[in-house]
C-alpha cells in the first residue's frame, strides 16, 4: 500500500516539516496541493530556480511526489481555459523534475449549462490538456468534485477524450456523501480510468456534514478499500484532510499518522 497526504491538510508547514514528518510518520509520498499559503506552487522559488534541489531533497528522505494538484478546470472557455493550460504546462514540468506521473485536474461549476452541453466543452479542453501532458509522459486525473460527482457524466468526457493521457482521481468521500452513489457504482462505471485515490471521512449533519478523523465517521472506507484491492488498483492512497479550509479541524500531527494506523490496519 503506497500512503500520500496532500499538502492541504498541512498549510502551514515549511518544506523541512513536510520531509521529516512524512517519513516520521511512515507515508511514501506528498501530494503537492499548495504550499505556505500559495496555490500555484510553480511560482516560488522551491518549486522553480530550486526545484532540482528540492526534487533531490526527497530522493534522499526516499519520498516520491504522489501528485501536483492543479487548480486547472476542464469546463472551461476563453482566457480562463487558455490560463488552465498554461497551468498544465508549468505542472507538466514540474512532474519530470520530480519524476511525478500525475497532475490533478478538477471538471469544474457548469452553473445553468446544459449537462450535454457541459460535457461536450469539458472533453475539448481536456483534449487540449491531453495533447500536454502526453509530451511529457503523464497522465491528468480527473477528480470526481464539484459538478461531477456522478460517474457517468465523468465516463461520457472520458469516452470522448479517448486518450491514455486521461484517468480518474477518485474522491472516494464527494460521490457518496453529496449524491449517495455506490462505491460499487462508481467503480463499475469508472473503474478502468481509475488511477489515483483521495481520502477522509465525514459524519452527515442538518446542513452538510462533519468532516472528521479517518474511521470515526459513516463513510464505507473498508468496503471501498475492498474494492480497489479486489479489482487490482495498485495507485497511491492519499490523504486529504481539508485544513487549509476547515482549520477548525484536528491538527495534521494528529490525523496524519491516524491515517497511516488506521489504513495499515485495513491492509492486514
Amino acid at each position: 500500500m503506497k500512503l500520500s497526504f496532500t499538502t492541504l491538510g498541512c498549510p502551514d508547514w515549511d518544506m523541512d516539516t513536510i520531509i521529516s514528518r512524512a517519513v516520521e510518520y511512515g507515508f511514501d509520498a506528498v501530494n503537492f496541493r499548495g504550499y505556505l499559503g500559495v496555490m500555484n506552487i510553480y511560482e516560488l522559488p522551491e518549486f522553480s530556480t530550486q526545484a532540482g534541489e528540492t526534487a533531490t531533497r526527497f530522493a534522499d528522505a526516499n519520498l516520491s511526489v504522489s501528485c501536483f494538484s492543479s487548480s486547472a478546470r476542464i469546463f472551461s472557455t476563453g482566457s480562463e481555459r487558455e490560463s488552465y493550460l498554461e497551468e498544465i504546462k508549468r505542472y507538466a514540468e514540474l512532474c519530470e523534475i520530480f519524476g511525478t506521473s500525475y497532475i490533478r485536474v478538477f471538471g469544474g461549476d457548469i452553473g445553468e449549462t446544459r449537462r450535454a452541453d457541459a460535457i461536450e466543452i469539458a472533453a475539448e479542453c481536456f483534449r487540449q490538456m491531453a495533447d500536454i501532458a502526453a509530451v511529457h509522459h503523464i497522465t491528468l486525473v480527473l477528480e470526481t468534485h464539484d459538478a461531477w460527482l456522478h460517474a457517468e457524466h465523468i465516463r461520457a468526457v472520458l469516452e470522448r477524450v479517448d486518450s491514455e493521457s486521461v484517468g480518474v482521481l477518485w474522491d472516494i468521500h464527494h460521490p457518496y456523501r453529496m449524491v449517495g452513489e455506490d462505491p460499487a457504482t462508481t467503480w463499475q462505471v469508472l473503474g478502468k480510468w481509475i488511477q489515483y485515490t483521495h481520502w477522509k471521512d465525514s459524519n452527515p449533519k442538518d446542513t452538510g456534514h462533519q468532516l472528521c478523523l479517518i474511521g470515526e465517521g459513516d463513510i464505507p472506507l473498508k468496503q471501498i478499500y475492498d474494492l480497489l484491492i479486489q479489482n487490482g488498483y495498485t495507485g497511491y492512497f492519499t490523504l486529504e484532510w481539508e485544513k487549509k479550509w476547515h482549520p477548525e479541524i484536528e491538527e495534521p500531527e494528529i490525523a496524519f499518522p491516524r491515517y497511516v494506523e488506521y489504513m495499515k490496519g485495513l491492509s492486514e
